[in-house]
């Protein structure tokens, strides 16, 4: 299963049920016929920036983050961090080679960028095809991407 989905029915199951510990997501998940391993949750717990709030019977549970917005563009270099391989340019195109299982996630955050520059992308498991408007700003987006990775 693809982090993105991962994450997205951890966020789910957050908003149905009140998880205090991550083996609770793995059995959750298990029920569902979903092979996570506890090592996994810990690291999406981590990138989603859950948090734990208390519950009425004097524990805690699992929270999604209180209207905390990550800067997009701060989501895009931490992914880069994590998943980026290699970038090409080439006319009004720029090919962005990831770890398995982080293209859909890159062009996404891409997409959220909302950047001048970009006329669409395509978001594939480990590769995202980033259209841009002109040569020019297929160069300049490329350099962006660059100093990014700085």
């Amino acid at each position: 299963m693809r982090k993105v989905e991962r994450q997205r029915l951890l966020k789910n199951l957050i908003q149905t049920h009140e998880i205090e510990r991550q083996e609770d997501f793995v059995k959750l998940l298990q029920a569902q016929s979903i092979d996570v391993t506890q090592a996994t949750i810990s690291r999406d717990i981590k990138e989603m920036q859950l948090i734990k709030v208390p519950n009425a019977d004097e524990g805690y549970h699992y929270s999604l983050p209180l209207e905390k917005k990550m800067d997009v563009k701060e989501k895009l270099r931490r992914l880069f961090k994590e998943a980026y391989l290699t970038h090409h340019q080439k006319d009004y195109f720029i090919v962005i080679k990831a770890l398995p299982g982080n293209g859909t996630a890159i062009a996404n955050i891409l997409d959220q960028l909302q950047a001048e520059a970009i006329f669409g992308t395509i978001g594939g498991d480990d590769t995202v095809l980033v259209i841009c408007k002109s040569e020019v700003q297929a160069q300049e987006f490329s350099i962006f991407i660059e100093n990014l990775l700085k």
